[in-house]
């Protein structure tokens, strides 16, 4: 069962038997460990998203979801990250 909390739905876990919490719950830690794992391999992620955000918050464009299309498809942004990528490994 599913509550409206500020217009987000949040999953109502009692009707979850004890088994099942304790199998969301470890699906959870794990979920959470890959993703750190992977974020670690793979630190391009880390500018991707924080060259997005520069852009966004300097050109606070009107319409977000036709901004972020336009910034990662923009086929420059392969070049324009590994050049970053190549600059923080200089620097460190």
């Amino acid at each position: 069962m599913m509550a409206r909390i500020g217009g987000l739905a949040k999953l109502d876990v009692a009707v979850l038997s004890p088994e099942q919490q304790e199998k969301l719950r470890q699906f959870k830690i794990k979920t959470r460990i890959d993703n750190e794992k992977y974020l670690r391999s793979h630190p391009e992620v880390e500018l991707l998203i924080g060259d997005f955000l520069r852009d966004v918050l300097l050109k606070r464009p009107a319409d977000i979801c036709e901004f972020a299309s336009d910034h990662f498809t923009n086929p420059n942004l392969h070049e324009t990250i590994g050049s970053k990528m190549e600059e923080n490994s200089v620097t460190e």
